[in-house]
């Protein structure tokens, strides 16, 4: 019989409960009671026939019992929609109208059945109505919600389970598949049913290993609702992700009394909008319901794998009486509307000592809140035993503040804490650190790191104690006689005799505190550099009874003050050398250009040079210039710097500043010069490379021939203005082992003033060479009466902050 049909009977006519064992005609293949009325029972066509009858017992008992069961779990379905509660205050509120009825729980669900069929029957069918012609209300989705509710509780399969759910409830609401997770005690996930979803997904899905990020455990570990408007907020795989990448996801806990069984997850095909508030509730409604299977679906998986049996709290009780840690076996306090409210202690093991001092039988049986207030506060003790017992999660932390469980008064106690679930109870263990011990620890390694070993010597007795570090320091067994004080001159090198004969007298004689340091020949032929310090103990009468002390080995510091000592000597050698070499650099580049020298005669020109060394002795470098009449009448000016500095870059400004001057009696143009100067840069100096710009002057026809070898052009100052020459093409001396060089000419007027330089006049640092030229433009502008005032301003007021040294070369037409 249908209990959907009778629940909606259209002339009223109610329910019946049916007998347990309904009259019938016997089933096809059974045999008649007129062929077994003369059979033995103990033959073995008696005993199969008994057997048979025995089974169809059975089975008919179990057929009654599920049909009951079934109008039963209706009615809480109907009570759960007439009160507004959920399903366990349901069960409970039809346990105890059926005690006041003074009915079986049967009888009172068909009656209750009964009395919604004729009540609510029309309000049932309108609603359907409205769903079918797309006119849903929030009425009908609660009545397709508690449709699902019931033939949940109707399954005792979770497929079934999940099936039902999508059927009755979900795809109402949009949804388009479902899945039911059991939560393992390690963490793990294992798909319980699933609907919506095609084997092979599901397959690939049966098992989700502990602490993997997925949409499920995420409504595992926060313990509520989780409702996300589309997978692509959460970037967290799941089943059936890459069928529905955009679609909308909740993840819902279903547990009961506190503890989680598993999640409830739902799909939808496209983005979630927010859910109202009732749907929401019989959502978490729902998941309850499936906490009740899912608990019957892990005992059976439990039992069908012998490695993952729970022990029963009798067994963990065992366990922890086996431990040498203090720990507490926990079962779970629920209130009357079954929630959990706080835990209670089981069992107590023997080497847990109460902080209060109240004995094991008062604790033992006790709530843990009640007896220990302060796990709820600081230490977050009660809120990690919860979410272990929730999520199944164990959790492990090292050097824990724990205040609740240990001595009051030592508020800084540090614990390492394990708290565990196994079955319906949870086992919380912790080991209290040893601080004397820790410290004990800690000076073992230092003592090990710093390489001392520590001593104690009784002067009456004759009793030594060395650490392990001391005898190793020595070379020697663990085993052997260690070496008294009075002996250790045997020890030592022979040149330590003196620094230990005054050690000794000042600890033993002066009865004073002392140190020495000596070097250790070990048996093994190593020696070591020892550093000893000792003081003496005396006894009440002041006499000297026990001496203690360290050695420490030195030997690194030694040989790196050696090291260092070897490193000064070879520094200050080098800083000598060097010294030396500036001064002969110094006085190379004086000696061939003078910082003030006589300005040059030629008629109708003013000539004036000027030379600034570098500040800094070791930054001397190749700086030059020339300016000079030769025999024809022409005036030779240039300017050079070769690259680098010191002593090596000094002798070959020597060189080509002499090569030029004897190249230029030739009476070649300045193309050629440096042509010719470029040959003698790159196979006769040693490879050294360097920029330069040469000049020819004549007074006869004031005109200026020059040529440039990767050098800054010359500035010409004419009136009020001043401006670089032209860039003529030219690389750099050095550089090839030949190279053209072109020439310009330039005519001068009355007052023009011709400006000739190296680069440590305007480089810096931060800032480009073509805003160090602008700057130079500018100061050359405001030119003074005469070229040497002209001159000296430049240097003056040089923006230049490379300590470079600088050559100018001024010409005046007059």
């Amino acid at each position: 019989m249908s209990t959907t049909e009778q629940s909606h009977e259209p002339d009223g006519v109610g329910l019946r409960p049916e007998p347990s064992e309904p009259a019938g005609p016997p089933a096809l293949g059974d045999p008649a009671p007129s062929d077994l009325a003369g059979v033995s029972p103990t033959s073995p066509v008696g005993r199969l026939a008994a057997t048979v009858e025995r089974l169809r017992r059975e089975v008919r008992a179990a057929q009654a019992e599920a049909e009951g069961r079934a109008l039963i779990e209706l009615a809480k379905g109907i009570l759960v929609e007439r009160l507004g509660c959920g399903p366990a205050q349901a069960a409970r509120q039809l346990a105890e109208l059926t005690e006041q009825a003074k009915a079986t729980p049967l009888e009172f669900a068909v009656e209750v059945i009964n009395q919604a069929a004729r009540d609510r029957m029309s309000e049932i069918t309108h609603s359907f109505l409205a769903a079918a012609a797309g006119t849903v209300e929030r009425d009908a989705a609660a009545v397709r919600l508690r449709a699902a509710e019931s033939g949940a509780l109707a399954a005792d399969d979770t497929q079934a389970v999940a099936d039902s759910l999508l059927e009755h409830a979900l795809r109402p609401l949009g949804a388009v598949a479902v899945a039911v997770w059991a939560a393992g005690t390690d963490g793990s996930l294992t798909l319980a049913g699933s609907a919506g979803f095609s084997p092979a997904e599901a397959t690939r899905w049966r098992y989700v290993p502990p602490e993997v990020a997925t949409v499920a455990r995420r409504g595992l570990t926060e313990r509520t609702g989780q409702w996300f408007g589309s997978l692509a907020e959460t970037g967290l795989p799941t089943i059936g992700r890459h069928l529905h990448p955009d679609g909308g996801r909740a993840a819902v806990p279903a547990g009961t009394g506190g503890r989680i069984h598993g999640v409830l997850e739902i799909a939808w095909p496209g983005p979630l909008e927010p859910q109202p508030p009732q749907v929401l509730r019989q959502v978490d409604a729902l998941a309850e319901l499936c906490a009740h299977t899912l608990e019957t679906y892990t005992s059976r998986r439990d039992a069908g794998q012998e490695p993952r049996i729970l022990p029963d709290t009798a067994e963990l009780m065992d366990l922890a009486d086996g431990l040498h840690d203090p720990a507490l076996v926990l079962v779970p306090h629920l209130d009357g509307s079954g929630q959990l409210v706080d835990f209670r202690i089981q069992h107590i093991n023997n080497h847990f000592l109460d902080p209060a001092g109240r004995p094991r039988a008062v604790v033992n049986g006790a709530l843990l809140l009640e007896a220990y207030p302060m796990a709820a506060g600081k230490s977050e003790l009660f809120h990690r035993v919860e979410r272990v017992y929730a999520t199944g999660e164990p959790f492990r932390a090292r050097r824990m503040q724990l205040t609740s469980l240990v001595d009051q008064v030592s508020l800084s106690a540090v614990a390492d804490i394990s708290i565990s679930r196994h079955g319906n109870s949870v086992l919380l263990i912790w080991r209290i650190e040893d601080e004397t011990a820790r410290l004990a620890s800690l000076l073992q390694h230092a003592q090990r790191l710093g390489r001392i070993g520590g001593f104690e010597e009784n002067l009456l007795t004759g009793e030594i104690t060395w650490n392990d570090q001391l005898f190793h320091l020595y070379g020697r067994p663990s085993a052997s006689t260690p070496v008294p004080l009075e002996d250790l001159p045997a020890y030592a090198h022979p040149d330590d005799a003196v620094p230990l004969g005054r050690f000794l007298r000042t600890l033993l004689h002066h009865r004073r505190p002392a140190s020495a340091a000596f070097r250790l020949q070990r048996p093994d032929g190593v020696t070591r550099h020892i550093r000893v310090v000792a003081e003496p103990v005396l006894d009440t009468d002041g006499r000297l009874f026990v001496v203690r002390g360290a050695y420490q080995d030195i030997s690194a510091q030694h040989w790196t003050e050696v090291a260092l000592a070897a490193t000064r000597d070879q520094l200050a050698h080098t800083e000598q050398q060097a010294a030396e070499r500036n001064r002969l650099t110094l006085q190379l580049q004086h000696a061939i250009m003078p910082p003030s020298r006589t300005p040059l005669t030629v008629p109708g020109l003013e000539v004036a040079v000027r030379y600034r060394p570098a500040e800094t002795e070791h930054l001397v470098g190749g700086d030059w210039y020339d300016a000079v009449v030769l025999p024809s009448g022409l005036v030779l000016m240039c300017v050079g710097d070769v690259a680098g500095h010191g002593i090596e870059a000094a002798t070959s400004m020597v060189v080509l500043r002499n090569a030029l001057r004897g190249l230029a009696v030739t009476g070649a143009g300045p193309g050629q010069l440096l042509s010719w100067l470029n040959i003698v840069a790159h196979h006769l100096t040693g490879a050294v490379t360097a920029t330069a710009v040469c000049a020819l002057y004549d007074p006869d026809r004031h005109t200026l021939r020059w040529a440039r070898a990767g050098h800054l052009p010359p500035v010409l100052v004419r009136g009020s203005e001043a401006a670089p020459l032209p860039l003529v093409k030219g690389l750099l001396l050095g550089a090839v082992p030949e190279a053209v060089y072109e020439e310009a000419e330039l005519e001068f007027a009355p007052q023009d003033t011709l400006l000739l330089y190296t680069d440590g006049l305007i480089e810096r640092r931060d800032r480009s060479v073509e805003e160090s030229l602008a700057h130079l433009l500018t100061a050359a502008r405001t030119a003074p009466k005469t070229l040497d005032q002209q001159l000296d301003g430049l240097l003056t007021y040089s923006r230049s902050d490379t300590d470079d040294d600088t050559c100018i070369v001024g010409i005046r037409v007059v």
